[in-house]
C-alpha cells in the first residue's frame, strides 16, 4: 500500500547571513552577493529586524523576488555611487543609511521597531 502526502507551497531561504562586529552606528549590511551582515551585538528581536529592513535592499538590488514575486532593478551600488532606478547618488554627498533616500524610505516601512 502507498502512502500519499499532500505537499504544500514550499519556502526555502538561501540568503546568508552573518553576525558580525560592525561599524559604528551600522547594523546591518545587504551585500551584492545576497548575503546579509548584522551586528551581532544587537538583541534577537534588532537582528530579525535589520533583516527584514536589509531583505527589501536585496528585493530593490534585485537578488530575491518581492512580495509579488517579481525581480526588481531599482538599487546598486559601487564604491563611488548608488545608483537608484537610473539615477546617480554620489556616496560622497550622503550619509549611508539616512533615512530620507528613496532606497531607505521603502527599508525603513519594513522595519517592526522603531529607530532615531
Amino acid at each position: 500500500m502507498a502512502y500519499k502526502m499532500k505537499m504544500g507551497k514550499l519556502s526555502i531561504d538561501n540568503t546568508p547571513i552573518y553576525q558580525m562586529d560592525t561599524d559604528e552606528g551600522v547594523m546591518g549590511q545587504a551585500n551584492k552577493n545576497g548575503s546579509i551582515i548584522v551586528d551581532k551585538n544587537l538583541s534577537p528581536l534588532e537582528q530579525e529586524d535589520v533583516v527584514r529592513h536589509e531583505r527589501v535592499h536585496l528585493q530593490q538590488m534585485g537578488l530575491e523576488k518581492d512580495e509579488s514575486g517579481k525581480y526588481r532593478d531599482d538599487l546598486d551600488y559601487d564604491d563611488k555611487f548608488v545608483y537608484w532606478k537610473g539615477k546617480k547618488y554620489p556616496r560622497s554627498a550622503m550619509n549611508d543609511g539616512d533615512k530620507n533616500s528613496p532606497w531607505e524610505v521603502e527599508a525603513y516601512k519594513a522595519n517592526k521597531l522603531k529607530y532615531t
